[in-house]
């Protein structure tokens, strides 16, 4: 797998967490790193599609939800 090389600044507290977590698990930094963004990545990706799906089953039972309301 091709790897990309990142710079960035990281609030030094958070920075200690990682690298004490990482060390906790025997991982690397990089590995630790690519793992907390695929799981960031995965989460913001289904957010919207799960939002969408609910709206859609929202106006689907529109009328039952206003029965229930009642």
């Amino acid at each position: 797998m091709s790897m990309v090389k990142v710079s960035s600044k990281v609030e030094s507290e958070v920075w200690e967490t990682l690298r004490q977590m990482a060390a906790e698990s025997h991982q690397s930094m990089a590995g630790l790193l690519t793992e907390a963004i695929k799981e960031y990545v995965a989460r913001r990706r289904i957010r919207p599609v799960v939002l969408t799906h609910l709206d859609k089953s929202i106006e689907e039972n529109r009328e039952l939800g206003e029965r229930l309301a009642r």
